[in-house]
């Protein structure tokens, strides 16, 4: 079974929401109608992506890095697809976008779980992130 460091899942939770960033910031210009909220996204996965390494960073010593995993989390699992929606309907955009809230919810939701030994900053921050995707999916399935 494998075993990621507290460092490898929050940079690999970081990357995540940058490339999410990156993804939603494409989305606004091609969803005009809905520029606002596709780049409201893309802010709050860059303020995501600070937290998460503040909160990583504000608590974590090497001590604890070199004795804490996350025992099973296979970090290849929560990969998303943040592919450039030209070409594609907004149906199918906002169905990526479903996708890609998802699979971060997961990451987010299994990481905390994983991760209360480790000190209360850093799995209230990944259960934070979690219920905000979901709050997200909602928002985005009203948009279908």
């Amino acid at each position: 079974m494998p075993s990621c460091t507290a460092s490898a899942v929050v940079t690999f939770a970081v990357q995540l929401e940058v490339a999410c960033a990156e993804f939603y910031e494409d989305i606004a210009r091609t969803c005009e109608t809905e520029q606002d909220v596709f780049m409201e996204l893309a802010q709050e996965n860059l303020r995501n992506g600070k937290l998460l390494k503040r909160a990583y960073y504000e608590v974590v010593s090497d001590a604890l890095e070199t004795g804490f995993c996350f025992e099973g989390l296979e970090l290849s699992e929560h990969t998303v697809d943040c592919r450039q929606p030209e070409g594609l309907s907004r149906s199918e955009i906002i169905t990526l976008a479903l996708a890609c809230e998802d699979k971060a919810e997961r990451l987010c939701q299994i990481a905390a779980e994983r991760s209360e030994s480790l000190l209360g900053d850093v799995p209230r921050v990944f259960a934070k992130l979690a219920r905000q995707r979901e709050d997200r999916k909602t928002m985005l399935s009203k948009l279908l």
